[in-house]
């Protein structure tokens, strides 16, 4: 089976060469690593695969769908959680097999989520570069003790639940909201709705998926209720913010901090070095003039205990359909064999 692996970064050739190599050397893969993404600009790259791998950023609207069709592709694996880039309705209509890495080291991006929310809070990132420039005054580093602290966890999923236990395990109070709360929750923290967690929490910490109805959760009018000064956090997917009602809350200090890994328009920066370019993005330029936010670019799941659970269930996944096996990865089974 030939796939062809968009968005491929040095270390997804690693990671999927080493499991290829120690775990699926019996099965006849044919990888071609592409580092630009999925987009309809690119779609001629995928010519004569039968499978396509993607990640977060790439483009698999209806367009691009359509062409890799055309052109024999049988086959979408996302090797990641999250499926809003792919239109599912189309794949399903183009008889396409799709399937996801539902989980892959969820403790990897809720440890990224305290890592944020303690350099940010103890502004660490200031002082190393303060210090290395011979600054040891300690003026503008004023933090709070996270002991006895509300944190609230929106999306109580494996990600959100493992966020949750950590947080506790500090002597923080926790609050969760999610309309499907996890079993096992409320044996660290209490079950709210979202305008009770975003009124009492000193930090928010966003763990759901992009849906329609999450799409801009955080808005101009919940930043509103929530506790003046409040910090929020977002390692899940950018959309779930709207940036521009969030950098009109920071200037008001309605909201006290933000940290997040991902970003709504990252499509054009992230997974790349832009540190010799212009950054024509206006509103991410007016982010990054605040002292009080802090952003990595998509990093949260970069562990290697992560990547190499990626390249494991990615081939897994590939299996079951070179085998006509049930995936119980997969979002539709589909007909693509039969094409």
């Amino acid at each position: 089976m030939k796939v062809t692996l968009y968005s491929a970064q040095p270390y997804d050739e690693r990671f999927f060469e080493e499991a290829r190599l120690e775990g699926f050397a019996e099965e006849a893969f044919d990888l071609i690593y592409q580092k630009v993404a999925l987009s309809r600009q690119t779609t001629a790259l995928a010519e004569g695969s039968d499978a396509v791998c993607v990640f977060v950023n790439d483009v698999l609207d209806e367009v691009v769908l359509e062409a890799l069709a055309a052109m024999g592709v049988k086959a979408v694996v996302l090797r990641c959680a999250g499926f809003n880039n792919i239109d599912l309705a189309a794949a399903e209509r183009l008889g396409f097999f799709v399937a996801r890495v539902p989980a892959y080291s969820p403790e990897a991006v809720a440890e990224h989520a305290l890592a944020l929310a303690m350099t940010l809070n103890r502004h660490t990132h200031r002082a190393f570069n303060r210090v290395r420039e011979g600054n040891f005054a300690l003026d503008g580093l004023l933090g709070m003790t996270l002991h006895g602290k509300t944190v609230g966890i929106v999306g109580t999923g494996r990600i959100g639940l493992a966020t949750a236990s950590i947080f506790k395990g500090l002597g923080c109070r926790v609050l969760g909201s999610d309309p499907f709360p996890a079993e096992g929750f409320e044996a660290i923290g209490e079950i709210v709705d979202v305008d009770t967690l975003l009124a009492q929490s000193d930090i928010v910490s966003l763990h759901c998926p992009l849906l329609d109805a999450t799409h801009h959760l955080i808005n101009e009018a919940s930043l509103e209720r929530m506790k003046p000064g409040a910090m929020l956090i977002n390692t899940s997917r950018g959309a779930l913010i709207d940036t521009c009602a969030v950098i009109e809350a920071l200037k008001s200090r309605q909201l006290g901090a933000l940290a997040i890994d991902v970003y709504e328009q990252e499509s054009g920066l992230f997974f790349q070095d832009r540190s010799s370019e212009i950054i024509d993005d206006d509103v991410f330029s007016r982010l990054m003039t605040f002292p009080n936010v802090l952003v990595t670019g998509h990093q949260g799941f970069f562990t290697v205990e992560a990547l190499r659970e990626i390249a494991q269930v990615t081939f897994n996944n590939l299996v079951c359909l070179t085998r006509g096996a049930p995936c119980s990865n997969a979002l539709m089974q589909g007909d693509g064999a039969s094409r």
